[in-house]
């Protein structure tokens, strides 16, 4: 089989790909389920999609897989799957645009993992960038806004949604172990992992109405499948700087959408959180320094 455009126009696969899961938030919301039974639905159908996604690709068997790589890609995949359960459940805690924009700190727990866990050396210019972050998270997070969010429920949210992007970077972390494995090797692993994890908690017997099906499908097929391909067929053949723009389109579609369909619009001092942490990224991916530093160093 022959690549389609994700070979020819990386950047419109990559964008894509955003958009797709920009509209994560209001799949979940849609479906009316509990966050693990949607994490659950969600790792079936995208294990169903993936694995015919590998076989006719000729990705599978994969006779790399080593006990070792099994071992990591299902570590890896415990994180993935309470990382999704965590996100998830920040949608209803707090809004699907505040739990989208302070889950987008996740590459800041990288840099922070490989510092204290992996000794990585961190230059003051970055550690200046996360701190930006973090009173993007707080102006995002509605701690300094008027209106009344930040109520324990709101607080929560936040936490969950925290949690959410750290388990991430350390599944993050630990797919950079697997070498040049395929990475929808390594999401297929993740997500089979997540059947057998969830399977015990997900509220499988109780009926789920037809329509919420084509959510929890959607779910998987586009946001697990379909994304996850799109995004990781492009990222070989796109530059840092075309990355680090183009994932922002992922919470602005998400705030759209929440504004759009459930009446949340961004308030000024969200929307200043958000242009930070979008800052703050754009700055750490690609080694930004702060003038005022450079002047000092001349």
């Amino acid at each position: 089989m022959r690549d389609i455009s994700i070979a020819r126009f990386p950047a419109a696969s990559l964008a894509l790909a955003m958009v797709i899961a920009g509209t994560v938030g209001a799949f979940v919301t849609e479906s009316g389920q509990h966050p693990v039974t949607v994490v659950f639905w969600r790792c079936v159908f995208g294990s169903l999609f993936l694995a015919a996604w590998c076989l006719l690709r000729g990705y599978l068997p994969d006779r790399t897989l080593s006990p070792s790589r099994l071992a990591l890609a299902a570590l890896g995949g415990v994180c993935m799957v309470l990382s999704w359960t965590a996100f998830f459940a920040g949608f209803a805690m707090t809004s699907i645009a505040t739990t989208t924009i302070v889950y987008h700190v996740q590459p800041f727990f990288v840099v922070l993992i490989g510092v204290v866990f992996l000794k990585e050396r961190i230059s003051l210019d970055q550690l200046l960038w996360m701190l930006g972050a973090f009173v993007g998270v707080a102006l995002a997070a509605g701690l300094v806004a008027t209106h009344g969010h930040a109520d324990a429920k709101w607080a929560l949210g936040i936490a969950l949604t925290l949690g959410a992007a750290l388990l991430y970077a350390v599944a993050t972390i630990l797919a950079k172990g697997l070498g040049q494995q395929r990475a929808e090797i390594t999401v297929l692993c993740q997500t089979l992992v997540g059947v057998v994890l969830l399977a015990p908690f997900a509220d499988i017997g109780h009926p789920i109405a037809p329509p919420s099906w084509g959510w929890l499908a959607g779910i998987g097929i586009l946001h697990t499948g379909i994304a996850y391909v799109l995004m990781n067929s492009a990222f070989p053949r796109l530059t840092t700087p075309v990355i680090g723009i183009l994932t922002f389109i992922y919470p602005v579609v998400a705030i759209i959408i929440d504004w759009a369909l459930y009446g949340h619009p961004l308030g000024p001092a969200q929307a200043a959180g958000m242009a930070l942490i979008a800052l703050a990224s754009l700055g750490v991916r690609l080694g930004w320094r702060f003038p005022m530093r450079r002047v000092s160093a001349a």
